[in-house]
């Protein structure tokens, strides 16, 4: 038997460390030929790192949340034959109760490239009889499974895990939710006192969030700048669209038109479509319209790009924006669709509010927020009448975006939005 010695591999474009977000494995284990054994996050995207052997894992490299260098070692593994590595000393990893061979020279082995998150389905849940895990085994499950369970009174330790390495998915809680609960113990009670606590790690996007948060809050001159816009006629031709061609282009939302709002605006106003490089002191106005579009997934927000909005009919941006969206809260969208946006668009539809102040998505200068549709009553021509009301809750950068541009460029988006034929006036 001999140790196959997995190192960080090199992920490009000039990374030189990684954080290491999760194990999918643990010490004993035994692992096939192009196994997920770990997660690891660079500045944009979550990639996981496969084996390229089968054998026994022998040690691990690190704990979640490390950052880790290119080329450190992440993994030991078992294997039959001589493998690649030999310990001359014991390791400075974690090791296992398994002896290690004998000294010999170290042979480097060519590092295992990476894969991007795809879409290979997981296993689905698996009946088995529900054997309680030791107190201190913390399952594996993620934030959304572990407030899904805390809400439902379920402890996790209860229910059987049919992911990689025991990992709890939805699935499982939904197996475990409609299955006959016989054992004592497996649900909170609903009412009476609670002691517990839960202490939940800053690592992976959630640490990235906050650090890019943080930075923007301290770096940025924000300023926000709150306008109304009746919405009554754009959204009865976006009803008017999906009735006459729903069926065969797909269903319109709100965010084609407002995405198309802001390319007809922007022309105008290039100096808000641009980015600041604050340590060159250099500003780039962009002719190509990025628009970040701010979605939230299980791990956190995340901003995929519609790229060349500017060049999309309304159902070409609809479609691409689906499709970006539906990758990141899969969490499988790529470095290139989660990097390069000109300007950023967050909405949270019915749940927008009154009036929110975003922050900018630096080195973006500009995001533009979009608050709930209600209906009240507003004067209109001497008439009380009830309209459809939405505002636009947007920040800017002051260091470079001036207020008045500002409330010029949201006064143009709100008179495109409130006549919505202009948006197709060339």
């Amino acid at each position: 038997m001999g140790t196959h010695v997995i190192k960080m591999p090199d992920i490009g474009e000039g990374i030189a460390q990684v954080e290491l977000v999760e194990w999918f494995v643990k010490v004993g284990d035994l692992i096939a030929e192009d196994q997920v054994v770990a997660d690891v996050m660079t500045d944009k995207a979550t990639v996981e790192i496969p084996s390229p052997v089968s054998g026994k894992v022998l040690a691990l490299g690190g704990q979640p949340g490390e950052v880790m260098a290119v080329g450190s070692e992440l993994i030991r593994i078992e294997v039959e034959g001589s493998g690649n590595h030999v310990d001359a000393a014991p390791s400075q990893v974690q090791q296992s109760a398994a002896a290690v061979a004998p000294a010999q020279v170290e042979v480097q082995a060519a590092p295992q490239p990476p894969i991007e998150r795809t879409s290979t389905p997981e296993a689905g849940p698996v009946a088995s009889p529900i054997v309680p895990r030791e107190a201190q085994e913390k399952p594996l499950a993620s934030p959304a499974v572990r407030k899904r369970a805390l809400d439902a009174g379920i402890e996790l330790r209860y229910v059987h895990g049919s992911g990689p390495a025991g990992r709890i998915l939805h699935e499982d809680l939904d197996a475990f939710i409609s299955a006959p609960q016989g054992a004592a113990g497996q649900r909170s009670p609903a009412c009476g006192k609670r002691t517990d606590s839960q202490q939940v790690p800053v690592i992976g996007l959630r640490r990235k969030i906050a650090q890019r948060m943080q930075d923007a809050k301290r770096r940025v001159a924000h300023f926000s700048y709150v306008e109304e816009v009746d919405v009554t006629q754009l959204e009865a031709l976006r009803q008017q669209l999906n009735a006459q061609y729903g069926e065969r282009r797909g269903k319109l939302t709100l965010l084609p038109l407002l995405v198309r709002a802001l390319v007809v605006a922007l022309r105008d106003f290039p100096q808000i479509n641009a980015t600041y490089d604050d340590e060159a002191q250099l500003i780039t106005r962009h002719g190509a319209v990025h628009v970040g579009i701010a979605t939230q997934s299980d791990s956190g927000l995340m901003v995929p790009v519609l790229r060349h909005a500017e060049a999309g009919s309304l159902w070409d941006n609809a479609s691409e924006i689906a499709r970006v969206a539906q990758a990141a809260r899969g969490n499988k969208a790529s470095r290139e669709e989660l990097s390069g946006s000109t300007i950023t668009l967050t909405s949270l539809g019915a749940l927008g509010g009154i009036v929110s102040t975003p922050v900018v998505n630096t080195p973006e200068v500009a995001i533009v927020g979009v608050n709930r549709i209600v209906e009240r009553p507003v004067v209109v021509g001497g008439q009380i009448v009830v309209r459809k009301m939405m505002n636009l809750s947007s920040s800017f950068d002051h260091r470079v975006v001036d207020g008045m541009d500002a409330a010029l460029f949201i006064q143009a988006v709100r008179g495109l939005l409130e006549q919505p034929a202009c948006l197709f006036v060339e």
